[in-house]
Order: structure tokens, then C-alpha cells, then sequence
């Protein structure tokens, strides 16, 4: 009906072009590589991924450990298959911001800037353009890069913006990066819809990850039925990838102190340490030597993704780097230091913080991993549980506890724990296993949508820091004052970068003593300078008891 805006979305290269460029992309890598053992395995990964892509559309499982080449991997995979089967388009969907932003930097180096659209919330208007910004609506680009909450949320969504990009998942191929994070909460809901999709819609999908969830069918659970597994011998890939040797502790009921773990942490010229929440990274940072490195989600998105880059930078040029973080670097975050220490946390935790520990296998020797357990038990709620599931595992294995075998009786063990696996009831909501009631259409698509929140937002606010560039976009910000909403509209997507997520008590605790400001209706903005700390984040009062749901990020 708009001639101009049918024109933007029109154009794109056909994928077997795409192919083309990955293709010497590929070759051009190959041949700059080193011949190591770690990228052997990475060129056979890679081979094995191309070869399987005539198998029959459907579900698959890509089980490579980390480091194994995955992203890159099953990206051959995706276009290969897509190319045979006439797809359209390939969606790679990933559960974290960080991983996205850089993901999608990889591919838009291959396949260019205007074939590779990256939609989620921290979007740098920047990389906008008229066209771009069409394409995020309506995912007509043939690469789209986006996080699990944009996917899943527009499945389950009754706003006609939400929806406006179904259309195009159809027929299309969809890797689910580190699947292992698809909420348990919303679980039945969410692979009753992939189910649904490759049965009915053309979608094949790829569920990418070194610690696969234990998604089979089996009583009183759905699950997926018929996933082909795309490596030959998963179990010959952890054997040849085996970098680190995981030390676990001697008693899992006798908590350490964080005096002891800032002790042994000390001994070590360069070493990672990752907690289970915000207030366990500041007490143990505290602890630490002068320059040791500080990693949470109470530093802004900016603030998080340049000190990950002066990391890597630092271990490149071998300059002694003691880092204590959150979990926010466990997934998709390429460091590699040569020993790295867990608090006890589920099993894949574990695992994905081990991914972190002699990445490029360069070590004489092996890797250390050290399992401790922390002074106190994680938030209760998911991680809580998740903790309890990964000890159990740990505590009644025998040699090694990485392997692929245990991450299936982990994840049985875990989703066995908790309460329900569709917290919302949205199956029920949806009548999607009652066919009498599907035929006379009785949906609550709208209680639905609102029910199916992936990121609860109740008791959060957002918060906009001084950091870096956000000085001069929030006096933009100020200057808009006489604007229309959507005209300040792009001074606030840039500013997402820069906010800080806290709770709405210790939002009005900041309020009160006059460290933040709400310059519009919900848009609050750091005011004392005190109130960001160049190193650690946010400072917030010592007496907050977290939020379980802060001790994520």
C-alpha cells in the first residue's frame, strides 16, 4: 500500500549469495589459521555441519563443546540448509545482549551491513537506517540476529507490532544459540510452538550448545520429539576438546569464606572467579589486590563491554589480569585465562565457566577449573534450585563431571525440581494439546501475550548513568524537553546503553537523598557524581537485600 516503503523492503541478495561469501570467508580463515588441535577439531565441526545440511527439515541438535567453533559452525549448517530446502531467510537467536552484539558484528564482517539485521532492545539507533529500521519490524532481511525475548515474545504476542514479523519466520531456518538458557518457567509453552513450527511452517531448528538440556520426550513431559544430532560422536568431541580438569571440593556442605577464596585467588598471576550474584562480586572484589578487575550488571552495557575488551587485550598481551564477575561472562564471552574459579551453581554453569579456561587449548599443560562452595547458597528461586541439581550431580560423580552424559542427567534433575515448567498455564490459555477446543477456536490470545513475559519488569527500574558518552546525550536529553516523544525517541534508544537496572525500593531510596532525578514520567537519570563508580557500577546502599532475579547478571 506504500509504494516507498515496499521499495526498502525489497532487494536483498538470494542466501546462496550469502553462501558464497561465507564460503570464502571460510577458506580465507582456514588458511590463516595455525594448525593446532583445537582448530582441527574446528575444521572437522565445520565439515560435518556442511555435509549434514541435506538431511530432511526438522529439528537438530548441534553438541559441540565450547570453543568448539559453534557460531560459525552452524551458521554453515543454517545457509547450506537453507540454500537446499529454498528457505528464506536464517534467524540466529541468542539469549544475552553481549553474545548478540557480537555475533552480530561477526556476521555483518561476512555477509555486509545490509543483509544482517541485529533487533533487541539496546539497539544502537547508529546503525539505523530508514531501511534497517523497516527490516527490524518486519525481519525481511535474509540474517536476522536477535535475543530469545524479541523471538518467543512475538510467538506468544496479541500487538500488532509484535506480530508484524511472523510471517517471515515461516519457512526459515532458526539457531538457537546456548539453548540451555530457554527458561524452564516457559518451558512446555516454548518448544510446544518449535514443535509446532517445524511441523506445520516450514522452520527447521538448530539447537546450539556444548551443555545440550535434556529435551526428549518422557512422561508427564512433551519435550521435543525427533531432534537429529548434527556431529557424529558428541562424546569423541568432549574427549579431543578436553582443555580443562575440573577440581571439585572435598566437603559440598562446609561453605568456604571469601577471606579464604581472595586468598588463593592472589596466588595466581591471571585468574577468573565467577559468583552467583551482584553483592557476592562486590564483597569478594573488595578483598582483592589493587587492579584486580570488577564484572556485574550494575555496570552499564557500555561500561561492561569495554572493560570485556580491555580483558581480552590484556590476556593477548600477557599482562597479569585477576577479573571477579558475575555470570554475565560465562556465555558466548571468548576469554580465556588459565585457571578460572566457580562458585557451586548448576552443572552447565560450571561448564560454561570451564568454556572460559584454556579456550584456545595454548596451555603446556591442562587448564584448572576450581569448584568452590560460596559462603552462602544462591538466591532461592530458579538458581537456587539450579545449585541444588549441580551438587547433587557433582557429589555422586566419579571422574570427570563435564561430560555430555551428565549434563542430561543434570537437566533431568533440575527441571524435575521445579514447580512447573509453565508457570503461566499459557498451554492451557492456548488450548495447545485439546483439539476439540482448538476447532471451535477458543484462545485467550491476549491473556496469553501478557502472561508470556520472558524479563519480568515488575520492581525494576531503569536507571540512565554518567559514563563516557551519556554526559552529552542526557544534556540532549534535558534539550528535548519541548519535543514530542517520538521525537526524543532516538536519544533514548542510544541511552539504553547506559542504564542500569535496580530495584523500584532502592530506586526511591536513590530518589529521596537526591542521587537520581526523574526528568520525564520514568525516566530517571543519575544526578550526584558519587553515584557511578568508574570501576565497579552503580553504588547502591549496603543494606538492600537483592532481588533473586538480580543474582542473574
Amino acid at each position: 500500500m506504500d509504494e516507498r516503503r515496499k521499495d526498502l523492503r525489497a532487494g536483498y541478495p538470494a542466501l546462496n549469495e550469502l553462501l558464497s561469501a561465507f564460503d570464502q570467508h571460510m577458506n580465507d580463515k582456514t588458511a590463516n589459521a595455525t594448525d593446532s588441535p583445537v582448530n582441527r577439531i574446528r575444521a572437522e565441526v565445520l565439515r560435518q555441519c556442511r555435509e549434514k545440511a541435506e538431511l530432511p527439515a526438522g529439528l537438530f541438535s548441534l553438541t559441540v563443546p565450547t570453543g568448539g567453533g559453534k557460531t560459525l559452525s552452524s551458521m554453515a549448517f543454517a545457509l547450506n540448509h537453507a540454500v537446499h530446502y529454498g528457505k528464506q531467510r536464517v534467524i540466529y537467536v541468542i539469549p544475552y545482549t553481549s553474545i548478540l552484539e557480537q555475533t552480530a558484528e561477526i556476521f555483518r564482517k561476512i555477509f555486509g551491513d545490509e543483509n544482517v539485521i541485529e533487533h533487541h532492545s539496546n539497539l544502537d539507533p547508529d546503525k539505523e537506517d530508514s531501511r534497517s529500521r523497516l527490516a527490524t519490524e518486519n525481519w525481511d532481511a535474509p540474517i536476522i540476529v536477535t535475543t530469545n525475548v524479541q523471538f518467543f515474545e512475538s510467538l506468544f504476542a496479541a500487538r500488532t507490532s509484535r506480530c508484524r514479523k511472523l510471517h517471515n519466520i515461516v519457512n526459515s531456518v532458526v539457531v538457537l544459540d546456548e539453548a540451555q538458557l530457554l527458561p524452564p518457567e516457559f518451558l512446555d509453552p516454548i518448544l510446544h510452538v518449535m514443535q509446532d513450527l517445524s511441523q506445520n511452517y516450514k522452520v527447521s531448528f538448530v539447537l546450539s550448545t556444548a551443555t545440550q538440556p535434556a529435551f526428549s520426550p518422557r512422561p508427564k513431559f512433551l519435550g521435543l520429539g525427533g531432534v537429529q544430532e548434527l556431529m557424529d560422536d558428541p562424546d569423541g568431541l568432549y574427549a579431543d576438546l578436553k582443555r580443562v580438569e575440573a577440581e571439585l571440593p572435598q566437603d559440598f556442605n562446609t561453605p568456604r569464606t571469601w577471606e579464604s577464596i581472595a586468598g588463593e585467588l592472589q596466588q595466581y598471576e591471571s585468574v577468573l572467579c565467577i559468583v552467583n550474584s551482584r553483592t557476592d562480586c562486590r564483597t569478594l572484589h573488595a578483598l582483592m589486590p589493587r587492579g584486580t578487575i570488577h564484572l556485574s550488571a550494575l555496570m552499564c552495557g557500555q561500561h561492561r563491554s569495554e572493560v570485556i575488551a580491555a580483558i581480552k587485550q590484556r590476556l593477548k598481551n600477557g599482562i597479569s589480569t585477576r577479573v571477579i564477575s558475575t555470570q554475565l561472562v560465562e556465555a558466548g564471552v571468548d576469554m580465556d585465562f588459565p585457571v578460572v574459579y566457580r562458585a557451586l551453581a548448576g552443572l552447565d554453569a560450571v561448564a560454561q565457566a570451564a568454556g572460559r579456561c584454556n579456550r584456545e587449548g595454548i596451555l603446556p599443560g591442562i587448564g584448572k577449573v576450581v569448584v568452590f562452595v560460596p559462603p552462602k547458597p544462591a538466591a532461592p528461586g530458579l538458581l537456587r534450585k539450579a545449585q541444588q541439581s549441580g551438587q547433587e550431580i557433582m557429589r555422586l560423580t566419579e571422574g570427570d563431571p563435564l561430560t555430555r552424559e551428565r549434563f542430561e542427567a543434570y537437566f533431568r534433575r533440575y527441571y524435575a525440581s521445579l514447580n512447573s515448567l509453565d508457570e503461566e498455564n499459557i498451554v492451557s490459555l492456548l488450548d495447545m494439546h485439546n483439539r476439540a477446543e482448538a476447532r471451535r477456536a477458543e484462545f485467550n490470545f491476549r491473556t496469553a501475550a501478557e502472561k508470556f513475559r520472558l524479563i519480568k519488569e515488575e520492581g525494576q527500574t531503569a536507571i540512565i548513568v554518567r559514563h563516557g558518552e551519556s554526559n552529552n546525550l542526557i544534556a540532549a536529553l534535558e534539550a528535548s524537553r519541548n519535543m514530542q516523544p517520538h521525537q526524543r525517541r532516538g536519544i533514548l534508544r542510544r541511552l539504553q546503553r547506559y542504564t542500569v537496572n535496580i530495584r523500584e525500593q532502592e530506586c526511591k531510596k536513590l530518589m529521596d537523598s537526591g542521587d537520581i532525578r526523574e526528568i520525564f514520567e520514568g525516566c530517571y537519570v543519575q544526578q550526584t557524581d558519587t553515584l557511578y563508580h568508574s570501576q565497579l557500577g552503580m553504588l547502591l546502599s549496603k543494606d538492600v537485600v537483592f532481588d533473586p532475579s538480580q543474582g542473574i547478571v
